[in-house]
């Protein structure tokens, strides 16, 4: 599909990679852009839509979709990260609030546009995932679950969706200039380079993009005789 003259939904738009998302479309001639975020004060970019929407609340995302109708473009970047100890006490209750962000929500969202992007002509879906969709770190159990599960989800949804002419895009990447990623000691990619690979996968028709050096080396790394997963990284 063509980024030009597109109507686009990113979720998370008020800062980080999400805004990287709304000011790159905007630049690529998208007709119209909803930023979406919980506080839609929050969203200080010039030329976009602010909407309410938490996409862990069923009737917000609902009430995007009957609201975003025209929608051809739909970024799923909305994520948190709680990180800790998979032993630790507090590890389910982490496991949980990032499963219900990172692929509860983000389902919810797939299943509300979908009809939606149906009616537009098929359109495309983009799910942010990581790097840690593979492999796991001591610190970030909790989130690497919650990634891998959304990881199968986002090859699931590309199954069902495709009779329908929606193109399903997931996005790999390591570790960005982000607000998330402030306390990590890393080598980490502009969220501006990022969106821009990741935009020349949706126009080229791809279904994957691994964003990264990291994240192409582990994806090569998945089917070596020890798999990269099975190590925690150095």
């Amino acid at each position: 599909m063509n980024i030009k003259d597109s109507v686009v939904l990113i979720t998370g738009a008020n800062r980080g990679l999400g805004k990287a998302w709304a000011l790159a479309v905007l630049a690529a001639g998208a007709r119209k852009v909803y930023a979406g975020a919980r506080d839609p004060a929050s969203i200080d970019i010039p030329g976009v839509v602010p909407i309410r929407l938490d996409i862990t609340a069923p009737d917000q995302v609902a009430e995007a979709a009957k609201n975003c109708s025209d929608l051809t473009l739909l970024i799923n970047n909305a994520g948190i990260a709680r990180g800790g100890d998979l032993m630790g006490p507090e590890a389910a209750d982490m496991a949980r609030a990032e499963l219900e962000t990172n692929l509860f929500g983000t389902l919810a969202m797939s299943q509300a546009f979908a009809p939606v992007l149906a009616k537009n002509g098929g359109g495309a879906i983009l799910n942010v995932l990581s790097v840690l969709s593979w492999i796991t770190l001591p610190g970030a159990a909790t989130y690497s679950i919650s990634k891998a599960a959304t990881w199968s989800m986002t090859n699931a949804l590309r199954m069902s969706l495709r009779a329908q002419g929606t193109q399903v895009v997931g996005l790999h990447v390591g570790f960005m200039e982000t607000e998330m990623t402030s306390g990590v000691d890393a080598p980490k990619e502009a969220p501006a380079d990022v969106v821009r690979l990741a935009l020349a996968a949706i126009e080229d028709g791809q279904e994957e993009v691994l964003a990264d050096d990291l994240t192409r080396a582990v994806k090569k790394g998945l089917s070596d005789i020890r798999g990269v997963y099975l190590d925690a990284p150095a």
